[in-house]
């Protein structure tokens, strides 16, 4: 090994860097773009891990830390959020989705409370509940109530977001990264000198990516049921036609950010600047239920939310395609803008 040959590889891949005004600038903007998004999103009234739902509370009336509702020192730990609900079904509905972490009946005495045994996170406020009294007191004060109906282990409602959450990364730099690459390289430019038209290129692209995702979904999921055996209330085949629509949406969004550009560097950015917080935000490993209003509906602008709400409403609550027929045609509206939006920008080197 020359350390003259490895200076001068060194120093030209530097150069390039540099020189790629977009890739150096982002490596500034993105920390700091996540490092804001994280401080707007956690600061204030958001900082809390846990989730409480409090019920009955009338339609508009705060919920507060109250004394006179929950235990003192309960009340005013900061890591607990709680949640208003009108009505016992109401929080029931979302206790058993994994959407809070425990549900409480105010004004009762004892204090009535229901857990998901399933829960991680509802066992520790369950601890945290009864900790709140000294314990001669706490097994008097409070009634452990039976939650009626099907109750959806975590790992049944985690599943679907790690399959989406892997299906969204397979999709994006599979494609988006990858045609990057080919253009940069000068793959595209040989392919513009054949027959070949744009469309037949990002048609070929579209159905090899999604042929992958669903080929690749299928090999996980057999094997991961074959460990875990996972409960799926609904029908396979209606599942299987969500995340049709889901690989659909996100290898067409990877065609979108295909369709221009020449820099690695840059494009590698871009994705991470789409896929974390569509990540975070669309309930992938936990809810955001009791987060800001703004924020919940941000959410909806990502295809993973519609994709996540749909298979979790097919694989553990049984429902049919009527019912989850919202989320996948906001999913094919969105292939539908992202194919046209790709097909219109793309180019074969540039």
């Amino acid at each position: 090994m020359r350390f003259k040959r490895l200076w001068a590889i060194f120093s030209a891949r530097n150069r390039e860097f540099f020189r790629d005004r977009a890739a150096f600038g982002w490596n500034f903007l993105f920390p700091f773009l996540i490092i804001l998004g994280f401080g707007v999103i956690f600061k204030g009234d958001y900082q809390s891990q846990f989730k409480v739902g409090l019920f009955p509370i009338a339609p508009g009336a705060s919920v507060h830390r109250s004394t006179d509702l929950l235990p003192e020192s309960f009340a005013a730990f900061e890591a607990v959020s709680l949640v208003a609900f009108e009505t016992r079904a109401q929080g029931m509905d979302k206790l058993k989705r994994h959407k809070i972490d425990l549900l409480i009946e105010a004004g009762t005495q004892p204090i009535r409370y229901w857990v998901s045994d399933s829960s991680p996170s509802g066992a520790i406020v369950e601890r945290l509940l009864k900790g709140a009294l000294p314990a001669s007191d706490s097994g008097a004060q409070f009634e452990k109530k039976d939650i009626q109906g099907i109750q959806i282990r975590y790992i049944d409602w985690l599943f679907p977001g790690v399959l989406g959450m892997n299906m969204m990364f397979s999709a994006l730099y599979g494609v988006g990264w990858v045609v990057v690459r080919y253009r940069k390289n000068g793959v595209l430019k040989r392919l513009k000198a054949t027959p070949l038209t744009a469309f037949e290129y990002l048609a070929a692209q579209l159905l090899s990516r999604i042929f992958l995702l669903m080929f690749t979904l299928v090999i996980v999921w057999v094997g991961c049921d074959w460990i875990l055996g996972f409960r799926v209330y609904g029908s396979l085949a209606n599942l299987f036609v969500v995340f049709l629509a889901g690989s659909t949406c996100m290898t067409s969004l990877g065609l979108v950010i295909a369709s221009r550009g020449t820099s690695e560097e840059f494009t590698n950015g871009l994705l991470n600047f789409i896929s974390w917080p569509m990540m975070f935000l669309s309930e992938v490993w936990f809810s955001i239920e009791g987060a800001p209003a703004w924020l919940q509906a941000s959410a909806k602008i990502f295809p993973l939310t519609h994709l996540l709400k749909a298979a979790r409403q097919v694989m553990n609550e049984g429902e049919g395609l009527f019912v989850v027929m919202p989320e996948i045609t906001i999913l094919c509206a969105m292939s539908l803008a992202f194919l046209l939006a790709g097909a219109a920008m793309f180019s074969w080197n540039k």
